[in-house]
């Protein structure tokens, strides 16, 4: 189940797996946990499986409903078990967004591949590191 976490960035959790979103060094991790703080456009959810926190959801939207991941993780301990998917999905209940955008690496295309986005080359943006940018078109809510 996703909650709203955005205030609790100081949590030694959600430090945590916010360095399996980012480069796990302590300036990174503090960077990102600022990134939530300092915008309100900001949102930063949990994940919880029977009480703990699993993993997390950054993102921001825009007024044209699109919604842009900047931080996905899940607890080593409990990757390929679906969470991953769960969070994407109960997002997309929650927010209703038009589209998601995320930038990735390649260790994460096959990721976001497997729940329907589809994927494009940005090419090596990084020396050495290709980047991909995944975009993920909602259904249109039917009318009643």
């Amino acid at each position: 189940m996703l909650k709203n976490i955005k205030t609790q960035t100081d949590q030694e959790k959600v430090r945590e797996l916010l360095g399996y979103a980012v480069f796990p060094d302590p300036e990174s991790v503090e960077e990102a946990a600022r990134f939530y703080g300092q915008a309100p456009g900001r949102e930063l959810y949990g994940y919880e499986s029977e009480g703990d926190l699993i993993g997390l959801v950054g993102f921001s939207a825009d007024a044209e409903g699109t919604l842009t991941i900047h931080h996905l993780a899940v607890h080593p301990e409990y990757r390929g078990a679906g969470y991953g998917r769960g969070q994407m999905l109960e997002l997309i209940q929650l927010k209703k967004p038009r589209e998601i955008v995320a930038e990735t690496d390649e260790d994460a295309v096959d990721f976001y591949r497997s729940i329907g986005f589809t994927i494009s080359s940005l090419g090596e943006k990084y020396p050495g590191t290709e980047r991909f940018v995944c975009r993920y078109e909602a259904e249109p809510e039917e009318e009643e």
